[in-house]
């Protein structure tokens, strides 16, 4: 049994999404950190796809019934089981009875917290994953909250996994974004997309505090329309990573919760940062770099193969 005695800022149950239902409307709700989330059950030994705990906000805090193997990856936080302190991205002991508490977020933004064993959370449409707008899938569909129970089948202790330090991402602000070119990248004067990707201060945004896991909203120069042109488009399918402009030019990133948009598509995030998203918090600088499909092609590899060599063989 795992009892929620602090569920910080916001603490919802994901896992790797729902694929393969976007035709239909249905978003994919993944973990918006993939990297962390996969070596996560790698960490306390679950098979890929297990539901784990996304986190934002200090004094998060849960106690737990069984002797199990924990983890925690994803930004990095100071944390500690019944007050001594633990690594993030190393794996340790949880004992009956034992309290697991993570005081201060010090990198990034979005933590995930996983356990061995298999928590008895709601499965929809093939994904433990939370989808808050229509309320389904995780712990009843919603935010978990203060004094939640979940049962943790099958429990066990697992002997202690790490990642290498040098593996963990950077998440620090600013953030550097590479993109590709969207299909309406031409409806914006030359200027806004030269001043765009200058890496000068009047290219930065700044992320806003209307931002949630639909989409991160920036604020900053708006860019420029051409004249004449429309500023929406008949809504199409999206993919998260997406930059969206509205008629007031500044950027959405979309992220794991639409399928479907009617703004004006200037590029898409690549898929080797499409991660860092998770850990945009309101205030961070983020600027954007236009590369090519065989670069992000070949950086996507890269971030794969790093991914296989941190496993043992």
């Amino acid at each position: 049994m795992i009892e929620i005695i602090n569920p910080a800022w916001f603490s919802i149950v994901v896992d790797r999404g729902r694929c393969s239902y976007a035709d239909v409307g249905v978003p994919g709700s993944a973990a918006l950190d993939q990297f962390a989330y996969n070596l996560l059950n790698y960490l306390v030994g679950n098979e890929t796809g297990a539901p784990v705990f996304e986190v934002m906000g200090n004094e998060f805090s849960i106690s737990l019934n069984s002797e199990m193997t924990c983890a925690i990856t994803g930004a990095q936080v100071t944390a500690y089981i019944d007050n001594k302190p633990i690594t993030p991205w190393v794996s340790f002991t949880a004992h009956k009875g034992s309290t697991l508490q993570v005081k201060e977020v010090l990198e990034g933004f979005r933590y995930y917290v996983g356990f061995s064993g298999l928590m008895e959370v709601d499965r929809v449409i093939g994904s433990y994953s939370t989808n808050l707008e229509c309320r389904f899938g995780g712990f009843r569909g919603r935010p978990l909250i203060k004094g939640d129970r979940i049962v943790l089948k099958e429990p066990k202790v697992i002997g202690e996994r790490f990642v290498p330090g040098e593996v963990v991402p950077f998440m620090e602000p600013p953030h550097v974004l590479r993109i590709l070119q969207g299909p309406e990248s031409h409806y914006f004067t030359p200027e806004t997309i030269h001043r765009l990707f200058e890496k000068k201060e009047h290219s930065w945004h700044i992320v806003s505090s209307k931002s949630n896991r639909t989409g991160i909203r920036l604020e900053g120069k708006p860019l420029l329309f051409k004249k004449g042109m429309d500023k929406s488009i008949i809504s199409e399918g999206i993919l998260p990573g997406t930059i969206q402009i509205p008629g007031d030019g500044l950027p959405i990133l979309t992220l794991n919760e639409r399928t479907i948009g009617g703004y004006a598509r200037l590029g898409i995030v690549a898929k080797v940062d499409q991660d860092r998203l998770a850990h945009l918090k309101p205030k961070d600088k983020v600027l954007f770099q236009l590369i090519g499909v065989d670069e992000a092609e070949r950086l996507w590899q890269q971030k794969v193969e790093l991914f296989y060599r941190t496993l043992p063989q």
